[in-house]
């Protein structure tokens, strides 16, 4: 009973795309007729079956041959021989000499019926690999791993409104909205897939079709916090500013420990030059983020905040704040050199904008300000 293990690269295999591998040749090989067992070799001890198969065809290839082979390194998965050579020579250190044999497996996957060993749940099994992918961010390999899947159930709700996020994230954003469609006829009920769809509608530039999305999702559910966050975003992009401070307002009445929506409130806040409020917002979702720091775009906005307070000082550290995170933007360097300015550092500001213009040389702003305390020195 050989075994092949297969690393989770090989996605195809799923798909039945894949019906062949190249490994080292065994001290006893393989003949058309044999069964294969098939698993996932994870980095971790556990191994997951993937199916059976029976062998269609050997090809024993010395080294030299199978590294000038492009159409071969393709069927491995590989661009090009080049690409199989420089793996090959990791897996196989002392294998790799010219006259290094290797066989060229061909095989069949079996229908489970036919199994001889322990027959396992496919539509499971690929379910599971599709949500390990998609939660590492292989949207490409994941939604492949979706739509396999569904070919066992295409009336899984999850796993349409899964595909869906997928192609979200890959930026077809039509093709998700159709799995989200399909997902909402089986289930009208969910308030998280008409949100999910909104966000697929917000995405694709048609906010007033997001809107009524959620709409359909707080109908279902006026208190998920989710949801009330995507439709402040929405109303946001609307311009319907007080109808997104509503929606931020309400979530922090049944979360208010929560970072991003002070910092989102704090940025609808700014936008209507309540300046005041908005910097209370932004020291609010400061303090929150304990378990993980603060991003550097929050710095820079309570910076401006500070800026537009007159407090240059207090800007000048949160700017520092943000460019020990980033010190290549040249936004947050332009930031702090308007903040020396201000105070009348005109060396220092004249340093910032120096330095934003090397790392963006088409920084109008940067330019027109440096020229700006040249004429003040």
């Amino acid at each position: 009973m050989p075994i092949l293990l297969f690393g989770s690269r090989h996605v195809e295999l799923i798909t039945g795309k894949k019906t062949a591998t190249i490994r080292k040749l065994w001290k006893k090989p393989l003949s058309p007729g044999d069964r294969l067992h098939c698993y996932w070799n994870l980095v971790s001890k556990e191994r997951k079956k993937l199916f059976e198969s029976k062998v269609t065809d050997v090809e024993v290839i010395k080294f030299g041959d199978l590294i000038k082979n492009d159409s071969l390194a393709r069927e491995e998965g590989y661009r090009n021989a080049k690409e199989l050579e420089a793996d090959f020579k990791k897996i196989y250190p002392e294998d790799t000499a010219d006259s290094s044999l290797f066989q060229v497996i061909r095989f069949k996957k079996l229908p489970i019926e036919d199994w001889e060993g322990k027959k396992i749940d496919e539509k499971s099994m690929i379910t599971k690999r599709a949500d390990i992918l998609f939660d590492v961010g292989k949207f490409n390999k994941s939604v492949v791993c979706y739509s396999a899947a569904l070919k066992f159930d295409p009336n899984d709700v999850y796993l349409l409104n899964k595909k869906g996020d997928n192609l979200s994230r890959l930026g077809k954003f039509e093709e998700a909205i159709e799995c989200y469609d399909k997902a909402i006829e089986l289930d009208n009920q969910n308030e998280y897939i008409y949100n999910n769809k909104a966000i697929a509608l917000l995405n694709s530039n048609q906010p007033e079709l997001a809107l009524k999305c959620s709409d359909k999702a707080m109908e279902i559910n006026s208190n998920n916090e989710f949801v009330l966050y995507w439709r402040g975003f929405i109303m946001e992009m609307l311009g319907k500013f007080d109808s997104a401070l509503q929606c931020y307002d309400k979530i922090l009445e049944i979360n208010p420990e929560d970072p991003d929506v002070w910092n989102a409130k704090g940025n609808i806040l700014s936008e209507l030059e309540r300046t005041e409020e908005a910097l209370y917002c932004y020291e609010k979702a400061l303090e929150l983020c304990l378990e993980e720091p603060p991003d550097a775009g929050m710095w820079n906005r309570k910076g401006n905040a500070l800026m537009e307070l007159g407090r240059f000082e207090e800007a000048l550290h949160c700017y520092d704040e943000a460019l020990q995170m980033e010190n290549e933007n040249d936004a947050f360097i332009c930031n702090k050199g308007v903040a020396f300015l201000e105070i009348g550092h005109y060396n220092d500001a004249i340093e910032c904008f120096r330095k934003a213009l090397v790392i963006n040389p088409s920084n109008e702003d940067a330019r027109i300000l440096k020229d700006e305390c040249l004429e003040n020195l």
